[in-house]
């Protein structure tokens, strides 16, 4: 935010007018008008005052006289401000008033370092009142005015040497209040010495500020001549004596020994292999993928010769009814002729499960009612807590943790100092021309005066609040009076279309991108200069005049708990604001072939809002794709005979149902908590839902198919049961276990995501083994009778019911996998392959997986918000801006804290104001634009009695105001005088009353409110008002220490993702080294902190979260299977699909966020599904390893593709057509790819690795014992 202050010094160029201009003739005799100029010593120039212009300046009398010997007492006041001139001057003591008067304006810019002060008013003392002004001063012109002869244009000779010394030792002296160089001001960002003289010395025009006539610096005088320049000593910066602090003369010698403090860049850690450099993440994956490929190749090798002696009969059924003790006991006859038994050892875990799906199966067979009015009835219950639904739609409530320590550093802040104020921003920008690519510059008459218009309609806003109009000066910023702070190129014009032409037009637009800071006429209407950097949008450099887009920005006041209601109003307005934007605005900006991009502080929470509307459609198609493809799925093959009995319509529909249940359960239970819900959940959780409850929906109708027909229901419906009970328990679980673990995300959004997911997924696990098995029941006795499906009161022919009895043969999938999959991964070539790319690709890509979360990436994508993001993004210029936060300031005399943080004289080398100005030295690494601007610093010199028109009190001891302002001036006058009320001010203290220029205590106390509440003018640009408001905290300062204060720089501008982390990364970095050097608590704070504060850690929580859910699911793996191989073989597979997963989001351009982090952890758990049916069948399988995995693909791999695979897509595909780019970028893309992934490595990979390392068979053959003496005798033998 631009800072007021009046403009002040007309510049330098003002003091060499004043050092020549008297408000009061003088009454000396010994000028002769006739006389001829003179260059000696003791002779001036030119003396008196002889006319004024049009303007009020006046001017000198150009003729030549003898230099005076003044008073003493008139000695004295010259010797305090020049003590360089002793002995005769040229100038009379009321000269030297004016001079003082008017040098007071460069003070309290320079004062901060003593060395530039004197330096530049030696340049100037001499030019006005030394003795010897003729031998380096020659009146070059003279113009009549008034019917008097006056000084038109001089020439000045100085030294390269004193012109080199005044701006080196002035050069980097910081003005904090506008984080820039006071250079900028004084000397119109002038670059060398010829550049500062030239801006100091041109003639300005009336009613403009400068000089009044022309000075001309020379550095040489005629050979001929007896002028000498002007050559008086310069201090360094660096001068002992009047040192200079080391963010003023970073050059200094007592500055070059600490070692400067921007953050680090830390080099990722890289090995050079001959004249290839590999980082070691590379090198290590590519040594693990070695280490695994030639693992598996061995183990693979090393039993396959074990198998090939093994005998194994390909026609053993996969699965067998166990006895109670859970051990299988079938004979068999083995090629000699031996009885032999098949005994299948099972875990006591899955043998109680086995045992409880065997009697649970005949119970719910026998009792389908009763389990399905029950189970509704339970869940139903659950969802009375819906009454209590609420959305959460506020950014910060979502995407920030509670406990995160953005949030507590944001609290302090908003608390203790002031809320970030609110943005409303339009941005105009040029079309690209077509055939060069470039944008021409929108800098022209036309483009401002429509920007006149579109403000003019701005203003004329009223929001409508409790039936009261809002307007923008109800609601905006107002640093000082009665205008807003709006950030324009308007402002330049006062923000009136009047002045446009008056001021020149486009011309007076461009002479203020390089015045903005020097020139009057470029002040803004609220008294304050504007960055052009600020407004303009799309240049290089400082090529102001190419920009090709305007940024206007209204700051709008921001309220804590809004007791006043201002917020509510402010929100009125930016709704109006922004349908003015959509409606009037852009059509005007579009005729004018430009483009238009908006914004309000309320944009993103409204956008939010209308989210959650936008893909109603969608979801609802997605639920109708799932529906149809269940419904057809579940049924057997189609027979046009029988058709309207085989299928399964009602049965998917009664499913589908049976999924919004659970969901709708599990809202109502967290709302009945008081758990806000979130659009994701709305939108999100009823389809993932869906895609994991239909998996498990046509895994049980399968298996009740493959049971045979000719034994009764309830036997049918036991044992399919105990075939797929385990595995689809151990599935949910693990999908339960691996939703639950998302809820340790600090990110609240994804938290509850994770939360309401996993209960919703446990609620429909729990309703598919009770409801929708008691559905099972249901359809299969209406089959049985005949019955038509979604019309069961309505019986078929009997004829019909023959051909249902019939059955049907393998259908296509099953022959499929049986007839062409399983045998070509049986190929050993094959599962070379299979595993080198599998592991090769796992492992390649993964590692370059960047951070972030683009904000646009959760707004719809028609939202007018996605054309801002990307114009912030491609025109802004300016950073984000980053306050320093210092807490517990002790301001006492005795404490250290004082010189620890300011950047002036006597200031420590390594304080905190001169480290960041040393980090703003390589912004490429600290991310710190511009010196801070400091409060301590001005109050400092505001106090100091250098800057005499500054901290002045009246006779009475109470604060008195600079002489160009109220009530030492009004608004009337047009030259304040020194005679009127303020003429018996004083200055606040003498050097004498401070400690090594530092204040007391009370003095301090005493003058801070005095320093926040002045008003910055020409004659004090020091003042706080305004620019220091809120920049500390007064509650209980009088006890010495100050709770809080701020000292406020910007980041460069930031326009990735991995920008803003590294930005808050390097931010803190820099305040923690500080603190612990100064022993200050210091903190960074910038508006964007709580949400990036998630990256920095990001990779920590990624892989804790998954470490926790696949150790979860291994865990879960070994108590149902207690086979730690094949558990770990499950988890082997996940790990894969996980990395394959992190692979592809490189590949689409995913970035590891809160968001993907919790889908990658639940894509942990639904990959369970890929493997443990797989899994599961290949352990319950008879033969070697190839036979076993073959059996478990003929068995399981139809089911998998049709039941697991299928589904997935189908309710994948269908979000593609999702508005919310969030749902198409992390749900569509990312779910895509688990599904294609999953498939890949259930039916592929994991077949593969069971066939090379998979764990050994339940199945023991145990010979008979003959019951015969001689069997056992000839067996002894």
């Amino acid at each position: 935010m631009a800072i007021p202050l009046k403009l002040l010094l007309l510049q330098l160029l003002t003091f060499s007018v004043l050092v020549s201009a008297d408000l009061i003739s003088s009454s000396l005799n010994v000028l002769n008008p006739h006389s001829e100029p003179r260059h000696s010593q003791d002779f001036c120039a030119m003396y008196d005052i002889c006319g004024e212009r049009s303007d009020g300046k006046v001017l000198n009398c150009p003729y030549a006289s003898p230099s005076i010997k003044p008073d003493e007492l008139f000695s004295a006041k010259i010797q305090s401000l020049c003590p360089t001139i002793t002995g005769k001057v040229c100038c009379t003591e009321t000269q030297f008033d004016t001079l003082r008067s008017q040098v007071q304006q460069a003070v309290p810019f320079l004062v901060g370092c003593p060395a530039c002060l004197r330096n530049f008013l030696n340049l100037f003392c001499e030019l006005s009142c030394s003795p010897n002004q003729s031998l380096f001063i020659n009146v070059t012109s003279i113009a009549e005015v008034s019917g008097n002869m006056t000084v038109d244009g001089i020439d000045y000779h100085i030294t390269d040497t004193f012109g080199k010394g005044l701006y080196e030792s002035c050069k980097e002296v910081k003005f904090g209040t506008m984080n820039t160089r006071a250079i900028n001001f004084v000397g119109g960002g002038a670059q060398n010495f010829r550049e500062w003289f030239t801006f100091i010395g041109q003639k300005a025009p009336p009613g403009f500020p400068g000089s009044p006539y022309a000075i001309n610096f020379k550095s040489n005088t005629p050979e001929s001549d007896v002028m000498v320049p002007m050559n008086l000593s310069v201090y360094s910066c660096g001068d002992t004596s009047l040192g200079c602090s080391c963010g003023d003369c970073p050059s200094s010698p007592a500055c070059s020994s600490p070692e400067p403090l921007p953050p680090r860049e830390e080099e990722s850690c890289s090995i050079r292999i001959g004249p290839l450099k590999v980082r070691c993440i590379e090198l290590s994956m590519v040594l693990v993928y070695i280490l695994l490929v030639s693992c598996f190749f061995g183990w693979g090798a090393l039993n396959r010769r074990r198998d090939i002696t093994k005998p194994g009969d390909s026609s053993e059924p996969l699965l067998h009814p166990l006895e109670e003790d859970g051990i299988t006991s079938e004979p068999k006859e083995s090629t000699l002729g031996v009885k032999v038994e098949r005994h299948a050892q099972v875990s006591p875990v899955q043998r109680y499960m086995e045992n409880f799906y065997r009697t649970y199966g005949s119970w719910i067979a026998r009792n389908p009612s009763l389990v399905l009015f029950m189970s509704v009835a339970i869940v139903l219950a659950l969802s009375s807590g819906l009454f209590n639904f609420e959305v959460e739609t506020r950014p910060e409530k979502l995407w920030v943790g509670p406990g995160s320590k953005a949030a507590e550093e944001k609290k302090f802040f908003d608390s203790h100092l002031s809320p970030f104020y609110r943005i409303e921003q339009l941005i105009l920008a040029t079309v690209p021309d077509p055939k060069s690519g470039r944008a021409p510059s929108i800098v022209t008459d036309e483009n401002i005066l429509l920007l006149f218009e579109i403000q003019e309609k701005v203003d004329q806003i009223r929001g409508n609040y409790s039936g009261s109009k809002v307007s923008l000066t109800d609601i905006c910023l107002k640093p000082l009076g009665e205008d807003c702070a709006t950030q324009s190129i308007l402002q330049y014009f006062k923000m009136d279309p009047g002045n446009f032409d008056d001021y020149g037009g486009v011309e007076h637009a461009e002479y203020c991108f390089q015045h903005y800071t020097s020139s009057e006429m470029c002040l803004s209407a609220f008294q304050a200069p504007v960055d052009p950097s600020a407004v303009l949008g799309g240049f290089s450099g400082n090529n102001y005049s190419e920009a090709t887009a305007f940024v206007v920005t209204y700051p709008v006041n921001n309220v804590i708990g809004d007791s006043s209601n201002e917020n509510a109003m402010a929100i009125a307005w930016e709704q109006s604001f922004i349908q003015l934007a959509k409606e009037v605005v852009l059509p005007m900006v579009r005729s004018k072939n430009l483009t238009l991009s908006f914004s309000s502080e309320s944009s993103i929470e409204e956008e939010l809002k209308r989210e959650s509307t936008a893909d109603i459609i969608t979801i609802a198609a997605s639920y109708l794709v799932m529906f149809v493809y269940i419904s057809v799925t579940l049924g057997d093959a189609p027979q046009f005979d029988t058709f309207y009995i085989s299928s399964k319509v009602l049965l998917g529909l009664s499913g589908v149902v049976l999924v919004l249940l659970s969901v709708l359960g599990s809202v109502g239970i967290f709302s009945a908590l008081g758990v806000k819900s979130t659009l994701i959940i709305m939108e999100v959780i009823p389809f993932l839902v869906l895609a994991v409850g239909v998996d498990n929906m046509c895994i049980l109708v399968h298996a009740v198919k493959r049971q045979p027909r000719h034994v009764s229901l309830e036997e049918r419906i036991s044992s399919a049961l105990v075939e797929v009970g385990p595995s689809i328990t151990l599935a949910s679980l693990s999908e339960v276990l691996a939703f639950a673990v998302g809820a340790f995300v600090p990110m609240p959004a994804c938290r509850i995501f994770s939360m309401f997911a996993a209960l919703a997924i446990m609620l429909d696990f729990f309703l598919q083994i009770t409801a929708f098995v008691a559905l099972i029941v249901f359809d299969c006795k209406r089959s049985a009778d005949n019955r038509i499906d979604c019309f069961p009161c309505i019986k078929a022919p009997s004829t019909s019911q023959e051909s249902v009895e019939g059955g049907t043969g393998p259908g296509f999938l099953e022959r499929y996998m049986k007839e062409v999959h399983a045998p070509v991964l049986g190929l050993r070539v094959v599962k070379m392959g299979v595993v080198a790319v599998f592991l090769a690709f796992a492992l390649a890509i993964s590692p370059r997986l960047e951070t972030g979360l683009e904000q646009k990436i959760v707004l719809p994508r028609d939202s007018y918000l996605q054309d801002y993001f990307d114009s912030l993004s491609e025109y802004l210029r300016v950073g984000p801006p980053l306050y320093f936060v210092v807490k517990d300031y002790n301001y006492s005399l005795e404490s250290k804290h004082t010189n620890q943080l300011c950047s002036i004289s006597q200031c420590n080398s390594n304080s905190l104001l001169n480290e960041i100005s040393r980090a703003s030295q390589a912004p490429e690494t600290s991310y710190i634009a511009k010196p801070a601007a400091s409060w301590l610093d001005d109050f400092l010199v505001w106090l100091s009695p250098e800057a005499f028109g500054c901290c002045r009190k009246f006779t009475n001891d109470s604060y008195c105001p600079p002489d160009d302002q109220p009530p030492c001036c009004t608004a009337e006058e047009d030259i304040c005088s020194l005679d009127g009320i303020c003429k018996d001010c004083t200055t606040c203290f003498r050097h004498s009353d401070l400690v090594h220029d530092r204040p007391s205590t009370a003095q301090f106390r005493e003058k801070l409110p005095w320093f926040l509440n002045a008003l910055p003018s020409a004659d004090c640009a020091k003042g706080g008002h305004g620019a220091y408001t809120n920049s500390v905290d007064l509650k209980g300062y009088e006890t010495g220490v100050i709770q809080a204060s701020e000292f406020r720089t910007y980041h460069t501008p930031l326009n990735t993702q991995g920008d803003y982390v590294n930005a808050l990364r390097a931010a803190r970095e820099f305040s923690s080294r500080i603190s612990n050097s100064l022993k200050i608590d210091i903190f960074p704070y910038s508006v964007f902190y709580i949400f990036f504060e998630q990256y920095l850690n990001i990779w920590t929580v990624a892989l804790t979260d998954f470490a926790i859910a696949i150790g979860a699911i291994f865990i879960v793996c070994l108590l149902i299977t207690s086979s730690v191989w094949s558990s770990a073989i499950i988890v082997l597979v996940l790990v894969m699909i996980l990395l394959d997963l992190m692979g592809m989001m490189v590949i689409l351009g995913i970035q590891l966020n809160a968001v993907s982090v919790v889908n990658l952890i639940m894509s942990i758990g639904i990959a369970v599904e890929f493997c443990v049916h797989i899994s599961h069948a290949f352990l319950m399988s008879s033969g070697n390893r190839d036979q076993r995995a073959r059996k478990a693909l003929e068995t399981m791999g139809a089911s998998v593709f049709s039941g697991i695979t299928l589904t997935k897509l189908v309710g994948v595909t269908v979000l593609c057509f999702a508005r919310s780019e969030i749902f198409v970028v992390y749900y569509f893309q990312m779910y895509l790819a688990l599904v294609i992934i999953g498939f890949l490595h259930g039916l592929i990979f994991l077949p593969v690795i069971l066939s090379l390392a998979g764990p050994p068979q339940l199945y023991l053959d145990i010979e008979e014992q003959q019951q015969t003496d001689e069997a056992s005798s000839s067996l002894l033998n």
